[in-house]
């Protein structure tokens, strides 16, 4: 495995290489950065133009220009990191370091979302191959990928922020919404559980019940206007995390795995009450750490507890530790929004911008406000992305389902979901892996529409407004890190294959 991963590094950099030296001579013969100073009757315009040589060092040929730039560059793995100035005479890394920022908050909320949800409803839909759910998430997913990002982003600007902005003035559910939200999740939960038509009638009428009494209740007792958890609901949500847990890792049927995880429920019950004070306004790095410690907690009960089962009760006791850690860390958040709210002027969800312009707040306001202003664009880019993860899932699944050793496991008398989740699920994520990685260097390197539509300074529009000057060595610090970001994700597929497929020989 290591003299693959370092084989695998090595022939990637020599490629990275050749690939920066051939773009930096197609940017540098793309044009003159000084066309636009030729043609200006500013009277200044010569000396303009000097500056302009000097911080682009035009005067030197482009070979021995490209050189003196990887240098540079290569200085950024020692410490001493040079890509050059910009046109302007600012230096790239500054630039740089800015639009990474915020392309890399963008891009880890999307391709997390687009990705579990993705694979979530791929997996379900192959279970469910031709059923009514199939064809409706199948016509959804090629609905979404074929709508145009500009003419989505314009709704969502009109209906999800400034009319929910209105909404949430006077935050009542009408009971038409209250209806059609009840049948849909009755239909959905009737595909998902599938079974005859009485198990069908039956998961409808629960979801469609649960869906309706939860926005009665949420609509009667004014929830939106002042939202939060509160205990009794953080008991009742931490309690389905530890089941939901052991349903997905082991099934209800094992004891000590319910066990461990019903213990890290408790513990993580106790953390709410506990922290309280200390997350009245936290720093970041108290959280990391915070939610480590979760995990080492969930980790030690499952060794403890988990007995014979002790390696799935420790997997199932770390997913509940995240899981409550994770209603803790939004229970402190949607107490902090209406304080943000009167200081946003009710603008909870923002149309325009990364942050808003001189805002000042605790960090849970600080942390609302950015996601506020992330809804929107989070939402544009993974409606889209969920279609590919849905379709390549679903087909790989189908696939993996069909082959011989699940035969094999189903003859052996493996229940249904340890066939599913320990044996085709975990093959069907290969394919799935490599996409993955192609992605992450693709939203690294920005997505030039959506950011355009939502004012964000990103990568998509610093590498845009680069090669419209043309400005080579604001493009090749582009080009560099996304460059290094794709290699970077090929190896951790790489990597990734050992573990998913143990018949995959690196070496």
């Amino acid at each position: 495995m290591a003299s693959f991963i370092v084989r695998r590094f090595l022939i990637s950099i020599l490629v990275l290489l050749a690939a920066t030296f051939i773009v930096y001579v197609l940017v540098a013969n793309a044009g003159d950065p000084r066309s636009s100073l030729y043609e200006s009757t500013d009277p200044g315009k010569a000396v303009k133009i000097a500056a302009m040589t000097r911080n682009l060092s035009l005067d030197v040929p482009v070979i021995p220009r490209y050189f003196a730039w990887l240098g540079g560059a290569l200085g950024c793995f020692v410490g001493n990191c040079d890509l050059g100035n910009t046109a302007t005479g600012a230096p790239v890394i500054g630039g740089l370091t800015v639009a990474i920022g915020s392309t890399l908050r963008l891009v880890v909320f999307a391709l997390v979302i687009a990705v579990v949800l993705g694979v979530a409803v791929g997996m379900v839909t192959a279970l469910r191959q031709y059923s009514g759910l199939d064809y409706s998430v199948t016509f959804l997913a090629f609905l979404f990928f074929s709508l145009p990002v500009f003419w989505i982003a314009v709704l969502m600007k009109q209906f999800l922020a400034i009319k929910f902005n209105s909404w949430l003035q006077d935050p009542s559910i009408p009971p038409w919404v209250i209806v059609v939200s009840a049948v849909v999740a009755g239909l959905l939960a009737a595909g998902i559980v599938g079974g005859d038509r009485r198990q069908r009638l039956l998961s409808a009428a629960i979801g469609a019940a649960v869906v309706a009494v939860i926005m009665i209740g949420l609509s009667v007792t004014d929830w939106f206007a002042a939202p939060g958890i509160g205990p009794v609901l953080m008991i009742i949500m931490s309690a389905l995390t530890a089941l939901a847990s052991t349903a997905l890792i082991s099934g209800l049927r094992s004891r000590l795995v319910l066990l461990s995880t019903g213990i890290t429920a408790l513990v993580g019950v106790i953390s709410y009450f506990a922290l309280d004070s200390l997350l009245a306004d936290p720093s970041l790095t108290l959280l990391l750490g915070l939610l480590v410690l979760a995990l080492v907690i969930g980790a030690a009960i499952g060794a403890g507890v988990g007995g014979l089962w002790r390696s799935q009760a420790i997997r199932a006791s770390m997913l509940t530790a995240f899981g409550c850690s994770l209603l803790v860390f939004t229970s402190h958040l949607l107490d902090a929004v209406p304080a943000y709210s009167a200081k946003v002027n009710g603008v909870v969800i923002a149309t325009i911008g990364a942050t808003t312009p001189n805002f000042q707040g605790d960090f849970w306001e600080t942390t609302l406000d950015q996601l506020g202003h992330l809804i929107l664009p989070t939402v544009a880019i993974v409606l889209i992305s969920i279609a590919s993860y849905t379709r390549y899932t679903r087909s790989s699944m189908l696939e993996v389902m069909n082959a011989d050793y699940i035969r094999t496991a189903r003859a052996k008398g493996l229940t249904e979901r340890t066939v599913v989740v320990r044996h085709g699920f975990r093959n069907a994520m290969i394919p799935i892996t490599t996409i993955v990685a192609l992605d992450i260097g693709g939203l690294i390197g920005g997505a030039i529409i959506t950011e355009t539509v939502f004012g964000w300074s990103g990568m998509g529009k610093y590498f845009n407004d680069a090669l419209k000057i043309p400005d080579a060595n604001a493009v090749m610090g582009f080009f560099l890190v996304t460059g290094i970001a794709i290699v970077l994700a090929n190896m951790c597929a790489d990597i990734a294959y050992g573990f998913l497929d143990p018949r995959i020989r690196l070496s």
